[in-house]
């Protein structure tokens, strides 16, 4: 009490000639305080227009082109990708099965297994062209949140870039009952060593491979030629004139990339190097579908694993444009390990333990497929 009887004295009491002195400390605190106040409003106010600034610059513009590209409400109401939620046709049990391919089996053929027919969509395309550009609105924020990007690119203006380097259209037609198209997806795995599936992958229409699949020196086992090449753009490489490179795309960027790498080679890298020019014919050049990748999370691998491995991606792409699919190279091999046919890799079992990709489920997948006459396995050694 006796520490505060100065400052009581000077400021609170109010007789004699202490009224003046207290009265100008009251003003002179009141005129503080106010300043404090319009300091701590100007910050916020600072603050908030920053912050506004901000969101703007990064999405792109007031209209906000990531959430809400241009062009949703029109393809809501046009669907240029066909929904595939019930979209394949039953024909009538009495109604005979006329076959959709010269092939003694084909993968188009209805009433085989009512499985594959009730998820099975003939009509999606797996390819991303100019007609089905406009993506429906829950693929699209499906798509884009695979491997989310800081600052994200108008997805329109991006494809319409892209569409006036490459073709931009579909080469894979309709079922053709006097055509056999043979389909080989050539994976990875170790057990293609050894196994000397060489000549009969190469006797194949359509030869599929993924990532770096190397053939030279492993030709035996593994053939020589290829016709598809399947990559994303952290595994890219060169490739001869008469394959056509697939681009898998995770990501806006992506084909930023793909458009940059065929013509400026502004891009280097993504979340890891890239290619910053990419050797490989422009006309031959695809572009995966985003919508056919969550078709078959949705309805084939029935969201085991954060999204489908690049095998069973390229797998379900043969089974759309072929009529018959043979698959060499996946699984484990015979001792149970997982690794690439070109190298020894002690971390066999890397695979189904990221928890991005189901191994387990997608091999159940297979076999189910095997068994239902869709495809046939060569299990190598």
């Amino acid at each position: 009490i006796s520490e505060l009887r100065p400052w009581l004295s000077g400021g609170m009491v109010t007789g004699g000639g202490s009224t003046g002195v207290g009265g100008g400390v009251e003003k002179g605190g009141r005129v503080r305080c106010s300043r404090r106040i319009w300091v701590l409003l100007g910050s916020l106010v600072l603050i908030f227009l920053t912050s506004l600034f901000l969101s703007v610059s990064l999405r792109g513009g007031v209209g906000f082109n990531y959430l809400e590209p241009p062009g949703w409400e029109e393809s809501r109401r046009v669907k240029l990708v066909p929904s595939y939620m019930g979209a394949h046709r039953l024909s009538s049990p009495d109604a005979p099965q006329q076959k959709t391919c010269a092939c003694p089996r084909c993968v188009g053929d209805p009433g085989v297994s009512d499985w594959f027919d009730e998820n099975y969509d003939p009509d999606i395309s797996p390819v991303w062209t100019r007609d089905n550009m406009q993506l429906p609105s829950d693929v699209y924020y499906w798509w884009v949140m695979l491997q989310p990007q800081f600052k994200p690119h108008s997805i329109q203006q991006v494809l319409l870039r892209l569409f006036q380097v490459i073709p931009g259209r579909s080469p894979y037609g309709s079922w053709d009952p006097g055509r056999c198209l043979r389909c080989a997806v050539v994976g990875n795995s170790g057990n293609l060593r050894g196994a000397r599936y060489g000549a009969t992958i190469d006797d194949h229409n359509y030869i599929m491979r993924i990532n770096l699949a190397p053939t030279v020196g492993y030709e035996e086992d593994a053939g020589s030629h290829t016709t598809h090449h399947f990559m994303y753009p952290e595994s890219a490489k060169n490739l001869a004139a008469n394959v056509s490179f697939v681009l898998v795309p995770f990501k806006t960027l992506d084909l930023v990339w793909i458009t940059s790498a065929l013509s400026t080679g502004q891009i280097r890298f993504t979340y890891a190097p890239v290619k910053q020019f990419l050797r490989v014919d422009k006309d031959k050049v695809q572009i995966f579908n985003p919508a056919f990748f969550k078709y078959i999370h949705d309805r084939w691998t029935r969201h085991h694993g954060r999204y489908p491995s690049t095998g069973m991606l390229v797998l379900f792409f043969a089974l759309h444009v072929c009529d018959e699919v043979n698959v060499f190279g996946f699984g484990a091999d015979s001792r149970g390990n997982w690794h690439h046919y070109w190298e020894q890799n002690r971390y066999s079992g890397e695979f189904r333990k990221t928890g991005v990709h189901d191994a387990d489920y997608e091999a159940q997948i297979i076999e189910r497929l095997a068994k239902a006459g869709k495809i046939t396995v060569f299990p190598g050694k």
